[in-house]
């Protein structure tokens, strides 16, 4: 079923549990995670304030959702320790490194290929060459 603009807005969350606005109708004060982001801020632990919907075909309940947290309760952004770069660098490191060749190719390895590409198609590397 999808919702109708009517069913999207739902202030008192009696229909949804949680208060619902449409699409691009989010109160003043409350943001989305990806936006609490933009501003340096995290959720930090706080519950769900409200919601946004509006209809999707991709999704199998034929509405798309993104929750709402407020933004005076969010609290800063946790700083990245030496040890939480380090740890960043190595799974980077292991990304680029061929399974295969055991080199760093200067790019992600694509998962659909599982090696770089040289690996991938070495019959095009040695014509190319």
């Amino acid at each position: 079923m999808s919702p109708t603009f009517g069913q999207c807005y739902d202030p008192t969350g009696a229909t949804w549990g949680v208060p619902t606005f449409p699409w691009r109708l989010a109160p003043d004060g409350m943001a989305t995670r990806r936006q609490l982001r933009a501003k340096g801020l995290r959720p930090g632990g706080q519950p769900i304030a409200a919601q946004i919907m509006r209809r999707s075909r991709r999704r199998k309940a034929g509405y798309a959702v993104a929750y709402l947290y407020r933004i005076d309760l969010a609290l800063p952004v946790r700083p990245m320790t030496p040890g939480k770069w380090a740890a960043h660098a190595a799974a980077m490191t292991a990304r680029r490194t061929c399974p295969q060749c055991r080199t760093d190719a200067g790019y992600v390895i694509p998962g659909s290929l599982g090696t770089c590409v040289p690996c991938a198609y070495p019959e095009e590397q040695r014509a190319a060459a």
